[in-house]
């Protein structure tokens, strides 16, 4: 399958480079915000909520899970979720705007129920993220999006916007970095691998990725954390 190269991007770069994401990027809160107050009045008049779908489509050779809904002529929202996470972290805010929006919400490789073949030797960067979601995009044939872009998927979701400024219509971000001083200490072992890719310093990183250091991203800072559904840890 043809794979399409996005440029690569630094979090100032896309601001600076790409005027029509900037325009984007101040306009989609505003844009958002009517849109969610109007979603509100709408859900109380109308009590039938479409229906989500599950499906997959195979894009730049990976087996992409995804869940629709809404209807064929709103808007498209592409939601972009984050990490430790997927598609369903969206499950509820799916009801919320489902009567306004077409909700579309891909799993992103390494994530979720997406499947990328052994043979594929992905490489796991945001720039082979974005080549991936981009053929997901084309594959099921999106013109014109605005993105909902949180953790992982707001440095997925801007190469999108700056590769194709003319299909992004608003950008709303939920926590999505863009700058790299939104990088703050935790994530100093992180980059620590970055800058020395040794295993030591890869060991260092293993519980962070198990189950308890994913668990405690989503209970760290909850007042009761019994109310946090286990399912999406």
């Amino acid at each position: 399958m043809k794979t399409t190269n996005l440029p690569g991007l630094s979090r100032r770069e896309f601001l600076v480079r790409s005027s029509a994401g900037a325009r984007a990027l101040v306009a989609a809160g505003s844009l958002f915000g009517q849109a969610f107050a109007t979603t509100e009045s709408t859900t109380m008049k109308n009590t039938t909520i479409p229906p989500v779908t599950l499906k997959t489509v195979e894009a730049d050779g990976v087996k992409i899970f995804y869940r629709e809904s809404g209807h064929a002529d709103a808007p498209v929202l592409l939601l972009l979720h984050g990490y430790p996470t997927s598609s369903h972290m969206f499950r509820n805010l799916f009801a919320r705007l489902a009567t306004n929006f077409r909700l579309i919400a891909p799993d992103l490789p390494g994530f979720g129920f997406t499947e990328v073949p052994a043979e594929r030797n992905y490489r796991y960067s945001f720039d082979n993220l974005a080549v991936t979601i981009n053929a997901f995009v084309e594959a099921i044939g999106l013109k014109k999006y605005a993105i909902y872009v949180f953790d992982y998927g707001a440095p997925t979701g801007f190469r999108l916007a700056l590769a194709h400024p003319e299909r992004v219509t608003g950008i709303i971000s939920q926590n999505g970095n863009a700058y790299e001083e939104g990088l703050g200490d935790a994530w100093n072992p992180i980059q620590k691998y970055w800058k020395e890719p040794t295993q030591a310093n890869r060991d260092a990183l293993r519980g962070f990725v198990g189950f308890e250091g994913t668990k405690f991203q989503y209970e760290h800072g909850t007042p009761d954390p019994a109310k946090v559904p286990p399912e999406a840890y």
